[in-house]
């Protein structure tokens, strides 16, 4: 909290959200993400905040190996790239179903004590696995990112009276309150309307994706998380925007409230994330839903194999009231256009 006062002071009173959040989540033994809570698991007596589809049942990562297994041999590839690994327990089931297809697996994750929770959890796959804290050069490989898009610093943006604003972090009794400031920053559609309006938008996770395209020189990407097309997400109705915190299994939308003790999120604009890759020379591969991906890759049939109390767990991964319909999947391809069959049925691009 006193160095964000700090950085708010130095920045004449008024700071970013996009920056704010950066520190609350990342800054070095201070933001959530870089300390050593818990943060995954199943409930708050565990000390956790939330919980992810790998940790909710392992046919998370079994039917993703199914897709994954495809991309490998398709691309010709040997490796798996993964972003914001978390407990590891993607890691661990991918690494136990795809065998020796995969030599080598590289985690991208800036939280030393999620990696320590990683290593321990995958000392079985100790020759395979290597933790990174960028990216090289040149990709070659499949990349995974589960959760990860919407853990990237967003920008808000509030209409009011007609006028757009920045909206920022200042201070007022020495306690962060919210300030706007007018701003040329508009959300990339039109939002109907004159009603006031607060939305985000995503220069980092853009940014990202375009980063992405530059390094994968051989192999594709596979993005999962909670988020809708432009369309969706700039509806004249969502006007409160879709900020979220989360917090021993508690969701609410201060985040200026327990800064670095919870997590701060935003849905995922796929529309933006698809155009960012595309114009970066990606192909996108296929856009749907997490439960028709889930089926396309044999959920069913894992589901046959499974006990009862197995069953129950992986419910919450496609049905749709739960992960199945917010929960999206977004594949990119670097060279020629191949079929995902995780998109073979109900493939949703037409509406990015």
């Amino acid at each position: 909290m006193s160095l964000i006062a700090q950085e708010i002071t130095a920045h004449g009173g008024w700071l970013g959200f996009e920056r704010f959040m950066a520190m609350a989540l990342y800054m070095p033994g201070l933001g959530y993400y870089a300390h050593g809570s818990r943060k995954f698991g199943h409930l708050p007596g565990s000390g956790s905040d939330f919980v992810t589809a790998p940790e909710l049942s392992p046919l998370f990562a079994k039917a993703l190996a199914v897709q994954l297994r495809q991309a490998l041999s398709v691309t010709r590839t040997q490796a798996i790239w993964e972003f914001g690994a978390g407990s590891g327990a993607l890691a661990a089931g991918l690494l136990e179903a795809l065998g020796e297809q995969v030599q080598q697996y590289t985690i991208v994750d800036l939280s030393g004590s999620l990696r320590a929770r990683q290593a321990e959890r995958l000392r079985p796959w100790a020759g395979k696995v290597s933790w990174v804290d960028g990216l090289p050069a040149e990709i070659r490989g499949v990349v995974i990112g589960n959760e990860v898009l919407d853990a990237m610093p967003v920008s808000l943006l509030q209409r009011s009276g007609g006028l757009w604003h920045e909206r920022g972090v200042g201070l007022f009794d020495g306690q962060l309150t919210w300030r706007d400031q007018l701003t040329a920053l508009r959300p990339p559609i039109d939002i109907v309307g004159e009603h006031d309006y607060l939305t985000e938008i995503h220069p980092q996770a853009d940014a990202f994706v375009r980063t992405l395209a530059d390094r994968l020189v051989q192999g594709a990407a596979f993005l999962l998380d909670y988020g809708f097309p432009e369309s969706e997400y700039y509806h004249p109705q969502r006007h409160m925007g879709t900020l979220m915190c989360h917090q021993a299994h508690l969701a609410d939308g201060d985040p200026l409230v327990a800064v670095g003790d919870k997590d701060i999120t935003a849905h995922v604009n796929f529309s933006g994330v698809a155009f960012a890759g595309q114009d970066a020379g990606l192909n996108v591969l296929g856009y749907t839903t997490q439960a028709r991906f889930l089926l396309n890759c044999g959920m069913t049939d894992l589901l046959g194999q499974a006990s009862l109390a197995e069953q129950v767990s992986a419910q919450k991964l496609w049905m749709e009231h739960e992960m199945g319909e917010l929960f999206k999947v977004i594949a990119f391809g670097a060279g020629d256009a191949w079929e995902p069959l995780g998109f073979a049925a109900g493939d949703r691009s037409h509406r990015l």
